[in-house]
């Protein structure tokens, strides 16, 4: 097992409960803050470049990486607060790298997404981002920008240093004496959906966001099994057991790795029970050779008592996967290699851990045994070769491990 990341160096809490500028409440700052590294911009774009860039490299990834980055982004002081349009992420600008985006605590680890919730009112989960991230790594996409779990000191590192002023008016101080704020979004932003800390430290997750537009180009792309988010109708592919004929002939997935990659975003989504995947993106760069980003995950690992199988409808219609992640499923079903183990072992390294409680854990075990039944009727249906997309073959040829289908 790795070693554990260093200890974050966490603000210190209050000592008599609410800081004293909440007494008497300040604008906040009209100027940037202080740079704290004295780096150029260049520089505080370069770690996360390269965390991004690196998935598509011939070589074999460097594990030890991502401890370094994660290990930063719980540590580093913020700079800078922006709230996001939607559901409460905020934008963190930390002070030697990138601005992260930032997911909150809304729900306990042990509560369940209630029954009459639908999936696009769902609240999203700061440690469903944490153990997505590491789930990622351990199906060997690595599509998922490092994610670490932090406690966030809300007077230091969010009123104090925000420039938002709609953000900044949001914050009050609860009947309960503890400092809240609900910023401004579409929905779960107000006093009833406010965010408080005890009295001023609130946990969530810290996404290294992809490099700057500038940098690097991303195309967006609907889901073609976008479900249809709307309370009475049913997608198309709902409906319509041929769908994926249709698919097929439609660019960019009548070539390249395209379909095969939304099948791997398929399994991702399902062992986490996702159902909110209504767009993806990609890296312009490389055309259609590009892998796809898997991001906003924070609406996985909302039940684990239930296994939503609609999710897997893309796999069960094509029939197509890679030997590769074939192969890796089936090391992961085994005893030696339980897919549960390795999560519950390579979530410990997280500061917040746990991060999932034991019954998310064994979900992904049944969820798993699920998928291979999918795919083993498949093969049984049409065929090995016509199911199992040999993605190794080059990799054989060089005599090396490189990022399938990336």
């Amino acid at each position: 097992m790795a070693q554990p990341y260093p200890p974050a160096q966490y603000p210190p809490p209050p000592q008599n409960g609410i800081p004293a500028e909440y007494t008497a409440p300040h604008p906040p700052h009209p100027h940037p803050p202080a740079d704290y590294t004295g780096q150029s911009a260049v520089a505080e774009h370069a770690l996360t470049l390269y965390a991004a860039t690196q998935t598509h490299s011939e070589q074999p990834g460097n594990e030890n990486n991502t401890p370094t980055l994660t290990a930063t982004t719980v540590s580093t002081r913020a700079a800078s607060v922006l709230s996001s349009s939607h559901s409460g992420d905020w934008g963190i600008t930390m002070a030697q790298f990138s601005t992260r985006a930032w997911a909150e605590l809304r729900q306990t680890r042990e509560q369940e997404t209630p029954p009459d919730f639908f999936y696009f009112s769902d609240f999203e989960r700061h440690n469903a981002e944490i153990a997505a991230f590491h789930l990622d790594r351990i199906l060997d996409f690595r599509r998922v920008p490092p994610v670490a779990g932090r406690l966030l000191n809300m007077t230091k590192e969010i009123k104090d240093v925000t420039r938002d002023k709609k953000l900044w008016r949001t914050f009050f101080i609860s009947p309960a004496n503890n400092i809240c704020f609900y910023g401004e979004c579409s929905y779960y932003c107000s006093t009833e959906h406010a965010l408080c800390g005890k009295p001023d430290q609130i946990e969530g997750s810290l996404a290294a966001f992809l490099p700057d537009l500038t940098l690097a180009k991303r195309k967006t792309w609907r889901n073609p099994w976008r479900r249809s988010y709307n309370k009475r109708k049913k997608a198309e592919w709902e409906v319509d057991p041929d769908y994926c004929e249709e698919v097929k002939q439609t660019p960019p997935y009548d070539s390249g790795t395209r379909l095969l990659d939304i099948m791997d975003m398929t399994i991702f989504d399902f062992l986490m029970g996702n159902m909110d995947r209504h767009h993806y993106e990609t890296f312009e760069k490389f055309g259609n050779e590009s892998f796809i980003i898997h991001l906003d995950n924070g609406r996985g690992f909302g039940k684990h008592s239930h296994d939503e199988v609609s999710i897997l409808v893309p796999l069960s219609q094509c029939c197509r996967v890679k030997k590769s992640t074939h192969q890796r499923l089936q090391l992961l079903a085994k005893e030696e290699y339980q897919l549960s183990g390795l999560m519950s072992e390579s979530l410990l390294r997280d500061k917040l851990t746990p991060i999932l409680i034991q019954p998310h854990l064994k979900a992904m075990d049944r969820r798993l045994h699920h998928t291979l039944n999918v795919l083993a009727d498949c093969i049984e249906k049409e065929g090995y070769s016509n199911v199992v997309e040999d993605d190794l073959a080059g990799e054989r040829e060089w005599g090396h491990t490189s990022p399938r289908g990336r």
